[in-house]
């Protein structure tokens, strides 16, 4: 009882301060250019995915929809935390308010479940594609695509919404020093002044259901097309349905290593360093190779983009 009336009698922390990526001042500006440029990038690269995919009526197909929406995502993602990372490298630590920090985080943690969604319902498009192609235009038909986008879209606010709720409602009476570059949910719970059990609970709860919940999907669909692929008769249909499968397997490896890594953990992350490192990976790395890794041996995307530029 003495300890809630302390606790309350405590002034609430009003803002946090972000410490950024690196303290070192003599490579923040290199590192500030090289952070710019791969913003600029992802932007430009994504944009003309989204171009691409609802410009030409060659691409209007269910994996395409899903590579748009996760272009869009993508664009969405850099654009929460990259605004942050350039900031902390350009003055270094500086502050940001307790409102603007967890709309950060409601944002990003949205961002994050809606990517392993869409993810999966990419990963049950390519399943449904080469091991049930006669049954594809039916089981994914628009009205199915736009529901599994729309659930991925909603379903992603929905939870973000609730792990947010309970990392605001905590206390925070100090220090209020948060080592990362943007507003993560680990770096809030360390700095907490009250008990964070429920909260972690929550977190380590949600963290199962949508990361290893879609990730199970994505491995049941790739496991159910490995062993069609190895029962094709032909050399060539083996080697496109592997081409076709080979980038998102690359993508979903990259994404989930780091997430799950740091976010399906019921503990606070002490080591903030790795932790800064990670989160990279999946907020500027991930952003920026996903058009790449996607369209670099696609034949229909090539086509298209050689119409856009007029090249032969």
């Amino acid at each position: 009882m003495e300890r809630s009336l302390e606790l309350a009698n405590m002034t609430r922390v009003q803002e946090f301060i972000l410490l950024g990526l690196s303290p070192r001042v003599n490579i923040r500006d290199a590192l500030f250019a090289v952070f710019l440029t791969l913003y600029l990038l992802t932007l430009l690269e994504n944009t003309l995915i989204i171009y691409l995919v609802y410009s030409h009526s060659e691409l209007h197909k269910p994996m395409y929809f899903f590579l748009g929406n996760l272009s869009c995502l993508e664009m969405c993602y850099v654009s929460v935390t990259m605004p942050s990372l350039l900031v902390g490298l350009w003055i270094g630590s500086y502050h940001i308010s307790f409102t603007v920090c967890m709309t950060q985080l409601f944002f990003f943690v949205s961002l994050i479940c809606i990517e392993c969604t869409l993810l999966a319902s990419m990963a049950y498009d390519h399943y449904v594609a080469i091991c049930h192609p006669l049954h594809y235009p039916l089981l994914m038909r628009p009205q199915v695509c736009l529901g599994l986008s729309l659930s991925s879209w909603l379903g992603g606010l929905m939870v973000s919404g609730v792990k947010t709720t309970c990392i605001a409602s905590l206390s925070y009476c100090g220090p209020n020093v948060l080592n990362q570059f943007f507003c993560d949910v680990s770096p809030l719970l360390n700095l907490s002044c009250t008990h964070v059990a429920l909260t972690e609970l929550v977190d380590f709860i949600s963290a199962i259901v949508i990361f290893c919940g879609t990730l199970l999907v994505a491995l049941a669909s790739y496991s159910a097309i490995g062993l069609a692929v190895l029962h094709m008769a032909s050399a060539a249909a083996r080697r496109k349905a592997f081409s076709t499968c080979a980038s998102h397997l690359v993508v979903v490896g990259i994404f989930y290593s780091a997430a799950l890594f740091i976010y399906c953990r019921p503990s606070r992350i002490k080591s903030m360093d790795l932790n800064k490192v990670l989160s990279v990976t999946y907020t500027v790395v991930t952003p920026m190779c996903n058009p790449i890794i996607y369209c670099l041996r696609n034949k229909e995307v090539h086509a298209v983009l050689r119409k856009t530029l007029h090249l032969p």
